[in-house]
């Protein structure tokens, strides 16, 4: 870089240093989380609209409606990741307990009769005028904040077993029973992952996640037994030629269509998956339309594009310093990510399959928003690193861009930079790093706490001095 371009960047930027590594940096968390969502977020517009002509066209009459509605809840989606990146910790701490309520009351709702509509089977939407919400969606980040602030107010008592268990694995266990009655084994899964997330994070000891998984692969094959189709699917799973016109249709068309694109893909909306039928071709096995159309390359880029996503959510929680924070950041990145592992595994044949849409790139409307209001948290995490809170409160390019008030420090009370507490004798006291005070003495609360001291002994000379 020359030393021109080197004085153009320190002047548009003149708080970081001009050679300073990418990763180094105090807003990298917040780039890579808004770059990747953009980025699969504009991938999944384009496949949605490739992979649903024909379908679209043969049952509404127009091969743009699936598009014209995925465009609809991307625009919806849009103000909802804008809200998510610009609300701060504190405010997602509160809504916790109100969204774990709201989450469980509509996941009974949705089972009861009259209320739940049906869809091929299964009772998992609630009709809200001309939109359908799909209540399991809701109730995945509710879970995550609620278990994140639960277990920062147990911080104390979380040596013990008892504590990291209870009511943390009781409440996810219920949340996904009422899933698995609508039924929907696969979205049931991901309160597993945002569980086991938020028990990775907060340290639990291995036998608790031995015992956990071992209780989790019991109820799933219990449940895969239970259900005809169920099995039909693990059946197949470990026999792949079985019944290739019933259950292994589906399945094997999706296999073969991302094994034919080769390198580079047939080309876009050249593929030839959506003329035969591919069953959930723009939801479910859009993964397979990706392969065929885009190639190697083309998944590659998808599979980089999760990967890039997955290490900003940890990089968040890693370097923030609010433990709640870290919780949830942990939680929603388990989630997501390990979503989109599952989707893309059963398409490729090495999971069975379990029908969860791959965030962000299926078609869906209440998956979309939800996911999109989650990456926006996971962005407000990422505003508000320590380091990044010191570059925002400069108002760089970003916050800018994107409305944001200038983030405070996180933390409890007794926690926040520049306060020290001193536990022997709880008083406060200013840290090097905390503001500066002013010449005219203490702060209200250092003058609070101070010691009381004795008045000096008064004098015929001091009364004389406070005459004059």
């Amino acid at each position: 870089m020359t030393a021109t371009a080197q004085d153009s960047r320190a002047a548009a930027d003149p708080d970081q240093p001009a050679g300073t590594p990418f990763f180094d940096r105090p807003l990298t968390s917040l780039h890579l989380v808004l770059v990747s969502t953009g980025l699969l977020l504009g991938l999944g517009l384009v496949m949605v609209l490739s992979a649903s002509m024909v379908e679209s066209f043969r049952e509404r009459g127009s091969a743009y409606a699936v598009f014209a509605n995925q465009a609809t809840f991307v625009v919806l989606g849009l103000p909802a990741f804008w809200l998510g990146v610009r609300l701060s910790p504190r405010s997602y701490r509160r809504l916790a307990y109100p969204a774990l309520v709201v989450g469980l009351v509509l996941l009974v709702a949705v089972l009861l009769p009259g209320v739940g509509s049906h869809y091929q089977g299964a009772q998992r939407w609630l009709d809200i005028g001309p939109v359908q919400m799909q209540p399991a969606e809701l109730a995945k980040p509710a879970l995550a904040l609620w278990g994140a602030d639960l277990l920062v107010r147990k911080q104390r008592l979380l040596d013990r077993a008892r504590h990291l268990v209870m009511p943390l694995v009781p409440v996810a266990a219920l949340m996904a029973a009422l899933v698995v009655l609508e039924p929907d084994l696969g979205t049931s899964l991901c309160f597993a992952m945002v569980l086991f997330g938020l028990l990775w994070t907060v340290g639990a000891p291995a036998r608790i996640f031995g015992a956990l998984v071992v209780m989790a692969m019991s109820a799933v094959a219990a449940l895969a037994v239970a259900k005809p189709y169920r099995f039909a699917r693990v059946m197949h799973f470990l026999d792949p030629g079985a019944d290739p016109t019933g259950v292994g249709y589906q399945p094997l068309l999706g296999l073969d269509s991302l094994a034919s694109g080769g390198w580079f893909g047939v080309g876009l909306g050249q593929g030839r998956a959506k003329w035969v039928g591919l069953p959930e071709g723009h939801t479910d096995y859009i993964f397979a339309v990706i392969g065929e159309e885009l190639g190697l390359v083309g998944g590659l880029l998808v599979l980089m594009l999760y990967a890039t996503l997955a290490y900003a959510g940890l990089r968040v929680a890693r370097r923030t310093a609010d433990p709640f924070a870290r919780l949830a950041a942990a939680g929603v990145t388990v989630w997501i990510i390990g979503q989109a592992v599952v989707n893309m595994g059963y398409v490729s044949g090495l999971l069975p399959v379990t029908g969860v849409p791959l965030p962000l790139i299926s078609a869906g409307g209440t998956s979309l928003l939800v996911t999109l209001f989650a990456l926006g948290m996971l962005g407000s995490f990422a505003r508000h690193e320590p380091a990044a809170v010191a570059q925002l409160a400069r108002r760089g390019r970003v916050a800018r861009l994107l409305w944001l008030p200038a983030p405070r420090a996180t933390g409890s009370r007794r926690q926040r930079p520049g306060r020290r507490v001193d536990r022997s004798g709880d008083r406060v006291a200013a840290t090097a790093s905390g503001p500066a005070r002013s010449a005219g003495g203490a702060s209200r609360q250092q003058r609070r706490y101070q010691p009381h001291q004795p008045r000096p002994a008064r004098t015929p000379a001091s009364r004389e001095a406070r005459r004059r």
